[in-house]
């Protein structure tokens, strides 16, 4: 695909899609970093704000050490093109699932939540395909039974 070609809406929401199956099953950074602008990146979580590719590299790191038995499931999903195809806005809910060791529990604990968020996907100049520049968690909700994050 092109670098200049009008993004649409199937391409992206495969990528959200995408996305969330390489963070299940914790690829490797070089699939995952496929996904992220290299070029402009704004990624704002609760527990940290990342804009450049060695942050996201760092945190990614630190997300697979800690948590383990992922499920990302997809509540809500909604994607708006720019007319021009420039850009494409992303609301979604996705149900987040993971498994934590603190040790020295006896058991792991359980997380459960509902992370509503915003991104905007705009094409890689570098590889065409659809990419994260801005990813933002706006709120994350425990659902019951869920150990606190």
């Amino acid at each position: 695909m092109s670098s200049s070609a009008p993004l649409n809406k199937a391409e992206v929401e495969k990528m959200v899609t995408d996305w969330y199956k390489a963070l299940d099953v914790h690829e490797p950074q070089y699939i995952t970093q496929q996904y992220v602008s290299d070029a402009e990146l704004e990624m704002v979580f609760p527990e940290a704000t990342l804009r450049s590719m060695a942050e996201f590299e760092l945190w990614l790191q630190g997300v697979y050490r800690i948590f383990f038995d992922e499920v990302h499931t997809m509540q809500q999903l909604n994607v708006n093109v720019a007319p021009d195809g420039s850009m494409a806005d992303v609301k979604l809910v996705v149900r987040w699932e993971a498994s934590r060791w603190k040790g020295p529990a006896p058991k792991s604990e359980r997380l459960k939540m509902d992370a509503y968020q915003t991104w905007i996907v705009k094409r890689s100049p570098t590889t065409g395909k659809p990419v994260i520049t801005k990813y933002v968690v706006d709120d994350l909700k425990p659902l019951p039974g869920s150990a606190p994050l």
